[in-house]
């Protein structure tokens, strides 16, 4: 192996590492956008949750309940 060879080897391991570093670096950020509408459905599922709640503890749903079960 020559001089050329052994540099250019030292000179690609280098962006490769200058990469995997960039990479390990960002790899954990989050985009607003995607943190926003995260949000959004935790506030919709929520909501959703506490329908059936309402639903589920109604009497009439109760009464059915009971009735079915004869």
């Amino acid at each position: 192996m020559g001089p050329f060879e052994i540099a250019a080897i030292a000179i690609v391991g280098g962006l490769a590492y200058s990469a995997y570093e960039t990479y390990s670096k960002n790899k954990h950020r989050t985009n607003k956008a995607d943190v926003q509408a995260l949000e959004d459905e935790i506030k919709r599922l929520k909501e959703r949750v506490s329908t059936l709640e309402s639903i589920v503890t109604d009497k009439s749903y109760q009464l059915k309940e009971q009735i079915n079960r004869l």
